[in-house]
Formats: structure tokens, C-alpha cells, sequence
């Protein structure tokens, strides 16, 4: 069976994030498709109506309008379907208790957006390099 290569869901309602996110992702090298999401909602519906090929990764911000990050997640985690979605957690939120929330979500990381410099462009780096070593599931 031919491994397929993981698309991206950026989930995030700031312009100029989804712009730094896509600018860093591509100073790593990284070409795996990538889709954009406003808030919760509207990645609820890209992922449940296959829009977003499968396997896939989310990059999802916390703090976001009709829907934010932590009720999409668990929203995620409730459906059976989607339950398995690798998500990775993005905010400019140092608080503990966020962090705790997005774990409890069963987040692969929480991933800080400072500045959007170059501690994130490292941080996307290893998210490249996850993509190339980890084996996620193809259904």
C-alpha cells in the first residue's frame, strides 16, 4: 500500500498568523497540502465532509470567534470519526490552565505563538520532521 502524504488544517481566524504558519511551514521545506480554517465551526466541516483529504494533521489556535479551539477539539474527540485527528495546539497563551485544557484534549503539543520568529519556525521545523516519522492512520 502507497503511503500517502499528510495534508495540513490550519485552523486559525488571524490573517497574518495563517501567513507566518504558511511562511514558516515553507521555510521548512514542508509540501504537504495545506487548508485553512477560520474557527471551529468551519474545520468541524472541512474534516467531517472529507474536504480536507485524509490522513491530515491540525494545527488549531485557541482562541478563535463562534467556535473556539478547546470545544473544537473536543467536538473532534466525540465523533468517531474524527476522534484519531492528530492535533497540535497554537496559541499566544503561556497560562497553565490552557495548556492543561489542550492536553486534556489529547493534543500532540502545544505549540506557543510568540512572535511568530524564529522559535516558531523551529517548532515547525519538528512538525516537519513528525510528518516524515511518525505513521498515521490512512482511514
Amino acid at each position: 500500500m502507497i503511503e500517502k502524504e499528510a495534508s495540513i488544517l490550519i485552523v486559525e481566524d488571524d490573517e497574518v498568523d495563517i501567513m507566518a504558519i504558511r511562511r514558516a511551514l515553507k521555510q521548512t521545506n514542508t509540501t504537504n497540502s495545506i487548508y485553512v480554517a477560520k474557527d471551529g465551526i468551519e474545520a468541524l466541516e472541512k474534516l467531517r465532509s472529507g474536504e480536507v483529504p485524509f490522513p491530515y494533521i491540525v494545527l488549531m489556535d485557541l482562541n478563535m470567534p463562534r467556535m473556539n479551539g478547546i470545544d473544537c477539539m473536543k467536538e473532534i474527540r466525540a465523533d468517531k470519526s474524527l476522534r484519531q485527528t492528530v492535533i497540535f495546539a497554537l496559541s499566544t497563551s503561556k497560562d497553565e490552565k490552557d495548556k492543561i485544557k489542550a492536553y486534556d484534549c489529547n493534543v500532540a503539543g502545544y505549540i506557543f505563538k510568540s512572535d511568530i520568529g524564529d522559535e516558531f519556525v523551529n517548532a515547525m521545523q519538528m512538525l516537519h520532521h513528525y510528518l516524515r516519522v511518525v505513521e498515521l492512520p490512512n482511514e
